[in-house]
């Protein structure tokens, strides 16, 4: 990982953390059991809370990937893996654009809804409406 992508991966640690203890477990670059065989480890996942020591957790609110050459890869092919497992947003940290790609309404197929979040503007995570993260903040 070069330093752009660690500082955001870093900046949403710091920014998600604090506002989710008690509500969901922020994990950082760990499996989630999207299938059974598919374990990807995306750069951020918000999963329910629960005990994870015997298994990864199969579910999560929102998984974020951080892309700094990954882009293409990040919003197509792992777009897909996290739709067709039912995660319900899915963020991209483009750190070239400085911008969001946010994916909503998963289907077989993607996401139905894919919009740009640019800087000036802030993103509220969908499953906890009340947590919002500015997206100069991320950079």
């Amino acid at each position: 990982q070069d330093p752009p992508h660690s500082s955001v991966v870093d900046n949403l640690t710091q920014l998600l953390v604090p506002v989710l203890v008690g509500r969901a477990r922020v994990r950082i670059q760990l499996p989630l059991a999207v299938s059974d065989d598919s374990e990807p480890e995306p750069d951020v996942a918000i999963v329910p809370l629960g005990d994870y020591s015997r298994s990864h957790p199969d579910r999560a609110h929102l998984v974020i990937e951080v892309a700094v050459t990954s882009q293409q890869k990040d919003l197509v092919v792992k777009g897909r893996l996290y739709a067709e497992c039912g995660v319900p947003e899915y963020w991209v940290v483009d750190v070239a654009a400085r911008e969001v790609h946010v994916h909503a309404q998963p289907n077989a197929t993607g996401y139905a809804v894919v919009r740009r979040v640019g800087p000036g503007e802030s993103l509220a995570i969908a499953a906890f409406a009340d947590v919002s993260v500015a997206i100069a903040a991320l950079f």
